[in-house]
């Protein structure tokens, strides 16, 4: 099975750089997984609530780490931090959007040996084509 394939067959996702407002990819991510009834969390350190939904402050809250599929919308010195900390609580399935991942980031992933998907297709481009895999669970 392909990493891809792993990600979206996630019991829970999680959105890390959840974003209140509506232009930013960080919310666009967010309601692609509420439009298509996949159960989500936005971690937003500053907002109580996006989209309706409660937001956590950091991925630490996440009450099965393990077999959530993490969703990375930051900046790359940010993202590298928010890897160090899934590699602690074993998550294994992250998904870096493109512009979240730098040469320290990619880097980090190989020797940490994380299976992460980045420096490529957007959830929003390549999520839709995913979805019929997730429904034969």
């Amino acid at each position: 099975m392909s990493t891809v394939q792993r990600f979206i067959q996630c019991n829970q996702f999680a959105v890390v750089g959840a974003s209140p407002s509506r232009s930013k990819f960080g919310n666009r991510i967010l309601r692609w997984y509420q439009s298509n009834h996949l159960p989500v969390i936005p971690v937003n350190p500053k907002e109580n609530s996006i989209e309706t939904l409660d937001t956590i402050a950091s991925i630490d809250e996440l009450a099965d780490p393990k077999h959530t599929g993490l969703s990375i919308i930051t900046p790359p010195k940010v993202t590298l931090e928010i890897l160090k900390k899934a590699k602690a609580l074993g998550i294994e399935n992250i998904w870096i959007q493109p512009g979240a991942e730098d040469a320290e980031v990619l880097n980090y992933c190989s020797q940490a040996n994380l299976d992460v998907i980045a420096g490529g297709p957007c959830l929003l481009v390549q999520g839709p084509a995913l979805l019929p895999q997730r429904s034969r669970l």
